[in-house]
């Protein structure tokens, strides 16, 4: 074996050299790796809608803005700060009867959506219902979060690429070659954060897909600490990467 040894580094250096004149890439394996982290949710958001219908515009907007008034004093009660309330959607639109756009009107609707960011979840059955009892007429999303994404999103990414260097050793393993280098590691990510709900009206939705990605899912399981019907249970950070290695 000693003796063979120079003529095979030889020849291995010659190849790589050859590969590199070519332009060609060094034989390679290309592995994935995903990995899940799960946490328990501490924020989240509540997307909830209020709409008016009159036959008289200045009454539907009368009565529109009464009960969205009723909504924001109540969420002024309880604690919410207003930094965490935001306006997304609003709209006023003629209802007509029949198909012709030049005909009156025969009622007027106005709707607007709030979006309300809760960072004290033992809120969340509480300000539910109150919203409901103080002019809100549609919950249109509700989304668990984690404050600290960044953090669960960096475990799961660490953990994936741990996952794709065990699969190619594995492969390797039983291939008879040994895993080199890493060649080329794709790891693109996207900034912000997921808002997957959407509703009938004023919804919208964000995401990405990438080849380093991080997805949080809604929460499932377990109850809240007042005992009441909301189950919080954990939400899940998953993350996948993409590696190939140069095969020795």
């Amino acid at each position: 074996m000693k003796t063979y040894q120079p003529v095979f580094l030889a020849l291995a250096l010659c190849a790589t050299s050859a590969f590199a004149q070519n332009g060609q890439q060094p034989p390679q394996i290309n592995i994935s790796g995903t990995a899940d982290v799960k946490v328990a949710p501490d924020q989240v958001a509540i997307r909830f809608g209020v709409e008016s219908r009159n036959e008289n515009l200045n009454e539907a907007t009368r009565a529109h803005e009464e009960r969205m008034r009723s909504a924001l004093q109540f969420l002024k009660l309880v604690g919410v700060p207003d930094k965490d309330i935001q306006t997304d959607f609003i709209n006023i639109m003629p209802e007509y009867n029949g198909d012709s756009w030049h005909a009156k009107a025969a009622i007027f609707i106005v709707r607007e959506s709030i979006e309300v960011n809760l960072t004290n979840i033992a809120k969340f059955q509480t300000i539910m219902t109150g919203l409901l009892t103080n002019g809100v007429d549609h919950v249109n999303g509700i989304e668990f979060r984690t404050s600290q994404l960044r953090k669960y999103r960096d475990e799961a990414r660490a953990q994936a690429i741990h996952a794709a260097r065990e699969k190619a050793d594995a492969l390797c393993a039983e291939l008879g070659v040994k895993r080199g280098r890493p060649i080329n590691i794709n790891a693109n990510e996207s900034g912000g954060f997921w808002n997957p709900y959407s509703s009938w009206w004023g919804g919208q939705g964000y995401g990405f897909a990438s080849n380093a990605q991080v997805v949080v899912q809604n929460a499932n399981g377990a109850s809240d600490e007042n005992g009441d019907t909301i189950a919080l249970g954990q939400i899940k950070v998953s993350a996948t990467v993409n590696v190939s290695f140069a095969i020795e």
